[in-house]
């Protein structure tokens, strides 16, 4: 039995016109008219070329993103953007790994905010460590999107987060000088009404960015679940809740939770997150994947930004029950 040769000249045919596609930038029209053929074979050919391993195509991006895979999730879920952490930088204990999710997240609110924006920022450790990589940001307000976790270090609370973005722009900071969780709802009512409060609250109509990130509903997951009583939080399981993100619940499919809950924290609410333009959401690592999955079901997000680990398990979810 005969293998059939490749000849030379066809090779160099093929590798020619590849040159010119890849390399001068020339269109399939342009060579099949140079070269007496169809734009249909040149097409064919330029094909074949990647088939046979003549030429092949490699990316070197600037940033350690696994591209493949962040289409994936994109497509899964019908977002606007995903930055998967490729593998190597994945492998990272988890302060790290944080780290560096949020210079990812840095690098891109750096280059997508201008100064029309209004830019929402939620509690989290990843923001803040995306804060701290924050080195450049036209002069735009800075809103803080929920109050603040009780015995956190005065450098982790989000009142400093957003001063220290805002600074970084020259933007006006609005803080939430009060606590995330509040005892009841008068006392949240009462705090709302207060003039600093007042007005960061009446920024968030104004949003056009927002950077939140993505808990889970467990222990060392959430900043919601970790602020209330074992009793609160077994009670707010039992009614579905599987993700949080800026204080706001969700179950499963991605719903809106109502529980007492949303009556006595100072947060944006569902309703008003949904009405901002671009939401920017960090959630990472595999434990996490079930209320990533959660929140992408919702519609707020456009923009995930997560780690390979975390990535695998989301298709793997969204590959058993395709997100509507």
């Amino acid at each position: 039995m005969s293998t059939k040769r490749i000849r030379m000249t066809d090779t160099i045919t093929a590798a020619s016109i590849a040159h010119r596609f890849y390399v001068q930038g020339r269109s399939k029209l342009e060579i099949a008219e140079e070269f007496g053929i169809s734009r249909f074979k040149a097409a064919r050919i330029l094909a074949a070329a990647q088939e046979t391993g003549l030429i092949r195509i490699e990316f070197d991006l600037p940033v350690p993103v696994d591209l493949p895979m962040s289409d994936e999730v994109r497509a899964a879920y019908g977002l606007r953007r995903v930055l998967v952490l490729n593998r190597a930088e994945s492998k990272a204990d988890r302060p790290e790994l944080r780290r560096r999710i949020g210079s990812l997240a840095a690098q891109l609110l750096t280059e997508l905010a201008t100064t029309d924006d209004v830019i929402g920022l939620a509690w989290a450790r990843s923001v803040n460590a995306m804060a701290e990589a924050v080195d450049s940001l036209p002069k735009c307000p800075i809103v803080q999107l929920c109050g603040v976790q009780a015995g956190m270090d005065m450098r982790d609370r989000s009142v400093e987060t957003v001063g220290r973005v805002a600074a970084v722009g020259g933007g006006d900071p609005y803080p939430i000088y009060g606590p995330l969780v509040l005892p009841d709802r008068r006392t949240t009512d009462i705090l709302r009404k207060q003039p600093g409060i007042a007005e960061t609250f009446d920024q968030f109509q104004h949003l056009t960015k927002a950077v939140v990130s993505i808990g889970a509903w467990r222990p060392g997951e959430s900043t919601v679940y970790d602020a209330l009583t074992p009793s609160e939080r077994d009670s707010i399981g039992r009614r579905g809740a599987t993700a949080e993100i800026a204080a706001r619940l969700f179950d499963e499919n991605g719903n809106a939770l109502s529980t007492g809950l949303a009556h006595h924290v100072l947060a944006i609410t569902h309703e008003q997150l949904r009405q901002v333009p671009e939401v920017i959401a960090l959630g990472y690592t595999e434990p996490k994947a079930e209320a990533i999955d959660a929140v992408l079901r919702s519609g707020i997000v456009t923009t995930l930004i997560t780690d390979a680990v975390a990535a695998e398990r989301i298709l793997e979810l969204a590959a058993e029950r395709p997100p509507e």
